[in-house]
């Protein structure tokens, strides 16, 4: 991640997160590292990053750290977990209510996806993708929800964020790498996420889902090569655009 993909320019002054304290799951890259990123220059004095390897979530944190335009004392802190696992989740909430009494913000963007053909589709596949993307929200957030709470106010909410897909929206063709359980499971995040607002909007707890489309980045990369790379497939797909690099920067405003 380099600097002209995370600096943003005068960010503070569209929104303002001033003093906010932020939880990101899958936030040693990708969409989640560049919302970490996005929270903190928009005045987050806190923003936790969590993923299941130590080493990557330190990597993202001093380079988070090192953005040129953060607030002083805003500072972004490393709490690797594996949330696959109820165990893991408690483990991130009990790390990070060492250090605060509430937060602010939990962006729940930790993600898998699988690709097969029907028939051979593995059982054990599409349960840990349901697993990640569905049942360890549900966890992540339930867990969490004491904290959320803690000092939310009808005037100043709580906000929870999920990250769905397209890919929850409509159906994918059917082929070799027809991500089923992955479609499923983000079509039911969106639904969860409904659910929890009905849930949690009586305690101040505002939960929002977003649905990316498809650009360039560890999970789809696979598939982009198997299309014959990003630009074939962008000029391939018309219904869907197929986002450069940059996009992460372009997506980063859905956070403030």
């Amino acid at each position: 991640m380099s600097r002209y993909d995370t600096e943003l320019q005068d960010f503070p002054s569209l929104f303002s997160l001033k003093g906010k304290i932020a939880v990101v799951t899958g936030g040693s890259r990708g969409l989640g590292l560049h919302a970490a990123s996005a929270f903190l220059q928009a005045g987050c004095s806190t923003v936790y990053i969590t993923s299941r390897k130590a080493s990557a979530c330190e990597a993202a944190v001093s380079t988070l750290n090192a953005l040129p335009n953060l607030s002083p004392g805003a500072k972004a802190i490393s709490v690797p977990a594996d949330i696959s696992t109820i165990e893991g989740i408690q483990h991130l909430v009990s790390e990070v209510s060492k250090t605060t009494d509430h937060i602010d913000i939990l962006f729940a963007n930790a993600g898998a996806t699988w690709g097969e053909k029907f028939d051979t589709h593995p059982d054990d596949a599409f349960a840990k993708v349901m697993n990640l993307n569905v049942k360890s929200v549900f966890g992540t957030v339930r867990l969490f929800a004491p904290l959320l709470q803690a000092s939310a106010t009808h005037e100043s909410p709580s906000r929870v964020i999920v990250t769905a897909s397209v890919a929850g929206l409509g159906v994918a063709p059917p082929g070799p790498n027809s991500a089923i359980g992955y479609s499923a499971s983000k079509a039911a995040a969106i639904h969860l996420t409904k659910t929890l607002a009905v849930q949690l909007g009586p305690r101040q707890i505002l939960c929002n889902s977003i649905s990316p489309g498809f650009f360039p980045s560890k999970m789809a990369n696979a598939l982009l090569e198997k299309k014959g790379g990003a630009q074939k497939t962008g000029q391939g797909e018309s219904k869907w655009e197929v986002g450069q690099t940059g996009g992460y920067r372009g997506c980063s405003g859905l956070f403030g």
